[in-house]
């Protein structure tokens, strides 16, 4: 009997990373390279793109890509949706990393807050997007989240706009909505192969929520005593590859340890809210969820 069929290679994972030109996302795509996946960049800007799948390439070659996309307007995440599916003929990993903690309130072109934008509906159009090429391939999907959520408040009417902008809370109400619909993704992709979790990586080192003045400077100082970014993608990558977590769906992990959602998160009908309204502002129809066929 002819065993090649037995012996043949597992097909290489791909794994896509946004925001993966620096911080935590960038040390998420270094371990999936180290781990033997190709790696798919998603990063707003050409250059800063370009130099870090070039610093990349050094240990993974040819195994990175660069896809230029920006997640902040609604048509933009759409074009990067597609960008991403002519380039990746399968997609084994997703990593949800991109992140935005601006320090004053700033409308993209839907009217749209971008933190809210950028953390929420990036998310959530891109898993409806993609949606067929993850059921195709047993997507793990993971949203890199914030312990922050905690103290977060999603107020349907106000937050798209920033009606209700803070400085220093926004970046956790808008964590706090792409939170809120984990556990939705879960259930509509029970039947698709497809999981999704989220997880706090811990407090990490990075330029996110870096701006001018006393509070600034007060920031920066208190980053020194921070981790690293690769401490930071550790868990991630965890979540993404690991057998231990293979299989598991809609959770909550502190670094490596599974929680339950605060109360604040665990408002089904304020998720139900959320999720509606992600719809009507995506210009997406409610459709059926998948349901994975054989894969070869």
């Amino acid at each position: 009997m002819d065993n090649a069929e037995t012996h043949r290679p597992a097909p290489v994972r791909t794994a896509v990373v946004t925001g993966g030109n620096r911080g935590i996302g960038y040390a998420v795509a270094a371990r999936l390279l180290q781990d033997g996946c190709e790696v798919v960049l998603v990063a707003r800007d050409r250059e800063r793109g370009e130099a870090a799948r070039a610093s990349l390439a050094g240990a993974g070659g040819a195994r990175v890509r660069l896809v230029v996309g920006d997640l902040s307007g609604v048509r933009k995440v759409r074009a990067t949706a597609e960008a991403l599916g002519a380039t990746c003929p399968r997609i084994d990993v997703l990593v949800h990393n991109a992140g935005l903690w601006p320090s004053r309130r700033v409308l993209g072109e839907d009217g749209l807050e971008q933190a809210f934008v950028t953390n929420h509906l990036a998310p959530f159009l891109l898993n409806h997007e993609l949606e067929p090429l993850l059921a195709a391939s047993g997507t793990r999907v993971v949203q890199v989240g914030a312990g922050l959520y905690v103290n977060g408040r999603a107020d349907p009417e106000r937050t798209p706009t920033g009606l209700d902008f803070h400085p220093m809370r926004t970046y956790a109400d808008t964590k706090l909505c792409n939170l809120l619909l984990v556990p939705r993704f879960a259930e509509r992709w029970k039947n698709a192969g497809v999981t999704i979790n989220a997880v706090h990586p811990g407090v990490i080192r990075t330029g996110l929520g870096d701006r001018g003045g006393p509070l600034g400077y007060l920031l920066k100082a208190a980053k020194l005593l921070w981790k690293s970014p690769d401490v930071g993608a550790r868990p991630v990558v965890r979540l993404a590859l690991a057998e231990e977590t293979a299989g598991r769906t809609g959770r909550y992990f502190h670094i490596d340890v599974e929680q339950p959602l605060a109360p604040v998160a665990a408002d089904a009908a304020l998720a139900e809210r959320l999720w509606i309204q992600a719809l009507e502002l995506t210009g997406l129809e409610p459709t059926p969820p998948p349901v994975r066929h054989d894969v070869t």
